[in-house]
This record gives structure tokens, sequence and C-alpha cells, in this order.
């Protein structure tokens, strides 16, 4: 069970702030229009009204691991550590929706989305020794991302290559 006795209101509060902003940049750069819907998709993709969901429950978690761990951190460095793996992780996960979406460029979001997948590791890691409970409300999270990477990844070999000579 996860301990929430002394969570701090503000560090809450800031951390949902960040979330917010990295989901509407996220969001901003997702175009599902023509191009997306154009694209050969795998049978197994996951139907589209399930992507918002997951992303706000992925979103929740992390703002709760963060506030966690910022909780359960000895001391400034630690906390300095943490902020820098989630500003991290918040800037790749822009990143790989600006690829995908609007640069139309799902093989470059295909290899940033290993740096990705990698950030969510280490912010694991970081979270492990101040509150396992946190570094556990990321599992979620990781195994999404590892989830889109197949579907990338599948979504590449379907239509590829991409850049000017193909789609």
């Amino acid at each position: 069970m996860i301990d929430l006795a002394g969570l701090e209101t503000r560090i809450l509060l800031w951390a949902a702030g960040a979330a917010v902003i990295v989901a509407v940049l996220g969001g901003y750069a997702t175009e599902t229009g023509v191009w997306y819907q154009a694209l050969r998709k795998p049978s197994w993709q996951p139907p589209n009204w399930i992507f918002g969901p997951v992303w706000t429950t992925i979103f929740a978690l992390a703002v709760l691991a963060f506030a966690l761990g910022w909780r359960d951190a000895p001391g400034p460095e630690a906390r300095t550590v943490l902020i820098a793996v989630f500003a991290v992780n918040a800037a790749l996960n822009i990143a790989w929706s600006f690829l995908f979406f609007t640069f139309r460029r799902p093989d470059w979001a295909l290899a940033e989305l290993v740096l990705l997948w990698l950030s969510i590791l280490a912010m694991i890691l970081v979270l492990w020794p101040l509150s396992r409970g946190a570094a556990l409300l990321l599992v979620p999270y990781i195994l999404w991302v590892t989830t889109a990477g197949f579907l990338n990844r599948a979504i590449l070999l379907l239509n590829g290559p991409f850049g000017r000579s193909g789609p």
C-alpha cells in the first residue's frame, strides 16, 4: 500500500500543472487527420478512444509518483535529480508527438522512443530508493510506451520508408 500521508499540496499542484503542460503540448502536436488515417496499422492497435483515458491515468500516476518521491527525498540533491529525470522525460514525451505526427516521421519517432523508454526507466530507478510505491506507479507508463514502441515499429514497417520519398 502507498502511504499518502505528508504529501504537500503545493508539490502536487506543481506536478499536476507540469503534467497538464506536457499533455497539452503533446496533444497539440498530435494530429490524427488525413495523413495518420491513411497509414496502414496493425490489427492489434488499441482503439483510438483508449488513448485519452490511458494517458490521463499515466499522467495522474506520474504526478503522484513525483510527489511521493519529493516527500521521501533525503535532501535537495535527491530532489534536484528527481526534477531532472522528470523534466527530461517530459521533453522526450512531447518530442515523440512532434516527431511522429507533426513532422510525420515515425522512423525518427521510433529512435526517439528508445530515449523516452530509457527516461521512464531512469525515473523508476531514481524513485526506487526513495519510495518503491512511487517507482511502481510508473510501471503502467513504461508498459504503455513499450506497447507504443511496438505499434510505432509496426507502422514504420507497414508504411515506410518515410521522408521525401515516403508517406
